[in-house]
């Protein structure tokens, strides 16, 4: 148990602030990490401490979190119009230029760009435009969206229906009709034994067919898919596993959405994780890395022929009836055309292809550790998954705690990350990370994972059910 002092910013959290993603009745007790300045790849505490940010925060820092000239384009920004919107024909200069940089980058070919305040928001945007195209162009029954279990996109009403996680439906009512779940392309979790990738690709091919004609082919809408899954586990599918599903969903007129709230911008090695993966999407919903994450903002890449559709009948109709107040904020927009020329001009990609082989060496090197089942990632993202036995991959019971055990530890080393999807250990650090960081940053992980060890056998965490 912490003792907060009475006033401190600890104990006035705990009084005030209700926090996402968190066991608030643990927080009464432990209270928050006041992280109070960053700079490059480190954020520090109230108390002055040192981290590595091993999550790029919430996988969104590409660029660490003392970017001068994000803050300056911010600054000019709001000097010269600090807020205004897109409604009834109104729009600003940054929204343009952003609106065709999104374009001009796009893996896919794209007619307009829809811009809300993050991924949230663009994937229920989402939702809807395709509810719409499909209401106008009289396809009434063609409603259903598909999603994969263990997928995460978001956590509105609709989305947190899309995402695939417990957590995030339970006792939330969700989730809502017209979502449903399909498989999870975690090879290492969910292969048959004996299977091969290319067998266990071609079965959730299969599977995904199967499920589509006994739905009824009039009836299912879109499939979202992230490139690499992450708040689900960091789930990078084996290959060929995107044509494989995109030939099913050609053949049903199912759209795809690639959601490269996680994956986009340079976080696979390539601008787009559909480029990394081949994935070729219909849409594609991207934020986070967009801004740099200094402010949030999001966008749809829609395309042509479906605006068209719904371009027509909004005029039938009188309007498009949807928008977002913040969507394509000024200064948001603003400070994310500055970081996509900061991602060209100092050759962001380049940088990660050059750094990422270290990152992914020092990631598979920890399979040999007792603890850990499987390693898994690609560019400058990965997780290290906790097991209870290597041999049958049996997880650890869940009262265990091994995940968040770790995390702690991790936290105490210096080093900021998240057990998601259980006991998967996640790292997404900022994309500007040098060789040398990532060997301190593995390193503090390799004696937070030591700690874990002993913990384990300690207390027979093997055993408990």
């Amino acid at each position: 148990m912490t003792v907060q002092l009475p006033n401190s910013l600890a104990a006035r959290d705990i009084a005030h602030v209700l926090h996402p993603y968190t066991n608030l009745v643990k927080h009464e007790t432990a209270g928050p990490l006041v992280i109070e300045r960053g700079k490059g790849i480190y954020v520090y505490d109230d108390q002055g401490k040192e981290y590595i940010e091993g999550l790029a925060g919430l996988w969104c820092a590409g660029l660490g979190f003392s970017e001068a000239a994000l803050i300056d384009a911010a600054v000019e920004q709001m000097r010269k119009l600090p807020f205004y919107h897109g409604f009834g024909h109104k729009t600003t200069p940054p929204v343009i230029e952003l609106a065709e940089k999104l374009k001009a980058l796009s893996p896919v070919p794209v007619g307009k760009v829809f811009f809300a305040e993050g991924g949230s928001a663009a994937n229920d945007t989402l939702i809807k435009l395709i509810w719409y195209y499909n209401n106008a162009r009289g396809k009434l029954q063609k409603k259903t969206i598909l999603s994969r279990m263990r997928g995460y996109h978001g956590v509105t009403v609709a989305t947190a229906s899309l995402t695939g996680l417990p957590a995030n439906q339970r006792d939330f009512d969700l989730p809502i009709a017209g979502i449903k779940h399909v498989d999870c392309p975690h090879y290492y979790r969910n292969a048959e034994p004996g299977e091969s990738e290319a067998d266990f690709v071609a079965r959730l091919a299969r599977n995904l067919d199967a499920f589509i004609e006994a739905e009824g082919a009039d009836t299912i809408a879109a499939f979202f898919a992230e490139p690499v899954m992450g708040a689900g586990g960091v789930i990078v599918p084996p290959k060929g596993y995107y044509p494989a599903i995109q030939q099913v969903l050609k053949k049903h007129d199912v759209l795809s959405i690639s959601d490269e709230v996680i994956c986009g911008f340079g976080r696979t090695g390539r601008m787009w994780g559909a480029e990394a993966l081949d994935y070729k999407p219909d849409f594609v919903s991207c934020a986070k890395q967009l801004s740099g994450a200094y402010l949030p903002i999001s966008a749809v890449l829609v395309p042509e022929q479906v605006y068209n559709v719904i371009r027509d009948n909004s005029g039938k109709i009188g309007t498009f009836g949807h928008g977002f107040t913040y969507g394509g904020h000024p200064v948001s927009a603003a400070v994310a055309v500055r970081a996509l020329q900061i991602y060209e001009e100092r050759d962001i990609l380049g940088h990660v292809n050059r750094v990422s082989p270290r990152f992914q060496a020092r990631l598979k090197t920890l399979n040999d550790h007792p603890l850990v089942g499987e390693t898994r990632g690609i560019g400058l993202i990965g997780a290290v998954e906790l097991v209870a036995d290597k041999a049958t991959k049996r997880a650890f019971a869940p009262s265990a705690g091994v995940g968040a055990a770790c995390m702690a530890f991790a936290q105490e080393e210096g080093l900021i990350q998240r057990a998601v999807a259980g006991d998967s250990m996640a790292f997404c650090p900022p994309m500007i990370i040098t060789e040398s960081e990532i060997d301190e940053m593995f390193d503090r992980f390799e004696r937070a994972l030591e700690r874990t060890a002993a913990l384990v056998e300690r207390e027979g965490l093997r055993q408990k059910v």
